[in-house]
């Protein structure tokens, strides 16, 4: 599991107060990133699936509204640019049938689950691909900073690395030297 995927997950289970399963393998080259339950609901239990692809890359670094092709994705030298599309969210993450084969076995079938991806920015035309495919972005940078926000002030102790890092890098910047 990559580590911005364990924040994202941290991020569900500590700030949302959501249950979450991880890394959920499907068969061939598939996986799921994180599916997750909030049960405090008032109108039961919400689902979703949570997919990451966060770059930093100045050229890769926001989800696009370009055109996705498989046959690029199999190119070394276009696979970056194609994983940055929501295209290839909508297609290999959220549609394959393999991962919907995976997530009928977790209750996730129909329409009774939202579909979210996590990325660093968005251009204006994913955004509104987005919307018309019920698709829920979230922006990793405002996951980070809610998370800081939320643990700034506490003396909790955290056994999740992931928490308990953020926690510290947090705390140090509140300090002076």
């Amino acid at each position: 599991m990559e580590t911005t995927e364990k924040i994202v997950e941290s991020y569900c289970r500590y700030v949302k107060g959501w249950f979450t399963i991880s890394n959920i393998k499907c068969s061939g080259q598939y996986e799921i990133d994180l599916l997750a339950v909030e049960a405090s609901s008032d109108e039961g239990l919400k689902r979703y699936h949570v997919e990451s692809g966060v770059s930093i890359s100045g050229a890769y670094s926001k989800l696009t509204a370009n055109p996705f092709s498989p046959e690029k994705l199999k190119e070394r030298t276009k696979q970056a640019g194609q994983r940055r599309t929501i295209g290839y969210f909508i297609y290999r993450k959220f549609g394959a049938r393999e991962v919907l084969t995976e997530l009928r076995k977790y209750g996730f079938k129909g329409g009774n689950y939202s579909k979210v991806i996590v990325t660093w920015g968005w251009d204006e035309k994913a955004k509104e691909q987005a919307d018309r495919e019920g698709i829920i972005l979230w922006d990793f940078r405002e996951i980070l900073r809610e998370i800081a926000e939320t643990w700034r002030d506490t003396k909790t102790y955290f056994t999740d690395d992931t928490l308990r890092t953020i926690q510290l890098f947090v705390k140090a910047e509140q300090e002076q030297w």
